[in-house]
């Protein structure tokens, strides 16, 4: 299991959520129709198998609505769950846990959407030395939750955010004049903790990168031969990062050229939710 988000990291995000939906007056239907004494104990249950993620929103987002609701958890964030599997029960105010339902089920269902994407893509890799790593295309808002839903999928960080390393890519290239001269203004004004990464989209870029010391290269929509080019050519003087055309039928093909990382967008902005629910 990963390590789970500090409260002032997953709150604000809960928070937000709960005012989109709580709107100017609240949850008029479950306090019109629901008796105020009414207490109630419900289950999330998984409607489809997959990697789990997200029961710690589910359980922030019964606790800000109503502290006295009851909420335990029946799994732990990353583990496997098959179809009709429990994950949470709650218990408390009816009103309480019906005013929560969809926003807690919303977090649950997309972040494990985006674990199981990720396990998928981990588990077709196994035995390889590369590892699965997330991008920064992510909902936004949500970033700091499907980063780690990644991590409960076995994948890896890639950036948080641009103040995380020097990413320089071919439009960076472009704008400035060339990959030298790129590096050369990053490393000028660059503190002594932060990395640079280079993309590169040839082999030709790829020779030139490496002449200049760079920490990790990424290989964009490179085909597997120019990978397994780009590898040799390297020869562990740089980190090395495929990108493009990753897919559960492509991933183990990329991994097996002997690059260190794999990015995929497509865990965090394709992945489809996971089927679960609330019931009493």
């Amino acid at each position: 299991m990963p390590s789970l988000l500090h409260p002032l990291l997953l709150e604000p995000v809960v928070r937000r959520a709960l005012e989109e939906d709580l709107g100017r007056a609240g949850d008029i239907t479950s306090a019109l129709v629901i008796a105020a004494d009414l207490r109630s104990k419900a289950k999330i249950d998984a409607r489809e198998s997959g990697t789990i993620a997200g029961l710690i929103a589910a359980e922030a987002t019964f606790r800000l609505i109503d502290p006295a609701v009851q909420f335990r958890f029946e799994l732990q964030e990353g583990d496997h769950a098959n179809a009709g599997t429990c994950l949470a029960t709650v218990e408390g105010s009816a009103r309480s846990i019906l005013t929560a339902e969809r926003v807690a089920l919303n977090f649950v269902g997309h972040l494990s959407g985006i674990a199981t994407s990720t396990r998928a893509l981990v588990d077709a890799i196994a035995g390889t030395k590369a590892r699965i790593v997330c991008t920064r295309k992510t909902t936004p808002g949500l970033r700091v939750l499907e980063k780690y839903a990644v991590r409960c999928g076995g994948g890896f960080n890639h950036r948080f955010g641009l103040d995380d390393a020097v990413l320089i890519k071919d439009n960076h290239i472009i704008a400035a004049g060339g990959i030298a001269v790129a590096v050369e203004r990053a490393r000028a004004g660059l503190g002594h903790m932060a990395k640079i990464e280079v993309e590169v989209e040839s082999l030709d870029h790829l020779r030139e990168a490496l002449d200049l010391n760079i920490d990790t290269i990424l290989l964009d929509n490179m085909d597997t031969g120019q990978l397994r080019r780009a590898v040799e050519m390297a020869r562990g003087r740089a980190v090395l990062e495929a990108s493009g055309n990753v897919t559960v039928e492509t991933v183990r093909a990329i991994a097996e050229t002997g690059v260190d990382y794999i990015s995929a967008g497509s865990i965090t902005h394709s992945a489809p939710s996971l089927d679960v629910a609330l019931d009493f």
